[in-house]
């Protein structure tokens, strides 16, 4: 029975080694780090582009309000015209396959592999040379950016990305951060770039994390959280009936105990 309670014990024991994130960073740290990674979105085909239009001269924008199919899926949609003087597509544009969104009166516009800053800039390139409007200030903004986390944290699921700039550690903390089970050095990161796929192992343990490509997450990508051995043995047939037997031989070990205090 002692030898049971001392092997449950030590498997609950966890070295701070593998629980405590960015250690020997005061060293990594000790001068400023310059920032190499890109962290603005790019878009990708099947992005949802949500773009507005403004200009001196509002009633030029009534060009972009005469369509009612709008982006390259030909899905429905209205285009509306603010009191302030602004042109915005409700629905937003999907980026085609190829890599092109549709613009009423402009045309296609190619936009993959481009930020919200790039794009802007390419489609007010586009207005002018269309001789809609000389002075037009485009926005653009990726609607559905959104990453996947699966495995060992607290609230696995898929989360909208709110900004251009999202780290691993912003997603990981909507998810309640890694769960105790996880393990902190083995999380996987997937990414699609340039038709491709790739992988990016990343340890939350050491302050390299900074440096990593993918610590600055991408719309789609998918995050995972490998589980420890503690994690796939409670999982087990076998510690279930380990379980189920330290618990019987518990409630058998306090009836002894009883009944040897009643007999006396």
């Amino acid at each position: 029975m002692l030898a049971l309670v001392a092997l449950l014990l030590m498997s609950g024991c966890v070295s701070t080694k593998k629980i405590v994130y960015f250690q020997e960073s005061d060293e990594v740290f000790r001068q400023g780090q310059q920032i190499m990674q890109q962290y603005e979105m790019r878009y990708k085909p099947a992005d949802q582009l949500l773009i507005k239009v403004t200009c001196s001269e509002p009633e030029l924008l009534a060009v972009f309000s005469q369509d009612v199919v709008m982006g390259t899926a030909g899905q429905g949609s209205s285009t509306n015209i603010s009191s302030s003087g602004s042109m915005t597509n409700a629905y937003g544009y999907t980026v085609s396959n190829d890599g092109y969104v549709t613009l009423p009166a402009v045309g296609r516009v190619s936009v993959v592999g481009l930020t919200s800053g790039e794009a802007a800039d390419r489609i007010e390139k586009a207005i002018i040379d269309a001789n809609l409007i000389k002075d037009p200030d485009v926005t653009v903004r990726l609607l559905n950016a959104r990453v996947a986390v699966l495995g060992a944290v607290n609230a696995p699921q898929v989360v909208n990305l709110t900004s251009e700039r999202n780290t691993i550690l912003d997603v990981l903390s909507r998810c309640g951060d890694v769960a105790d089970t996880g393990l902190r050095q083995k999380v996987t990161l997937y990414r699609e770039e340039n038709g491709e796929r790739k992988k990016y192992s990343l340890d939350l343990t050491s302050a390299d994390i900074f440096q990593s490509p993918a610590y600055y997450v991408q719309q789609n990508d998918l995050i995972y959280v490998e589980p420890n051995k503690s994690q796939t043995v409670k999982s087990s047939a076998f510690y279930t009936f380990l379980g189920a037997g330290s618990a019987i031989l518990g409630v058998i070990s306090a009836i002894v105990t009883i009944v040897m205090v009643t007999t006396r």
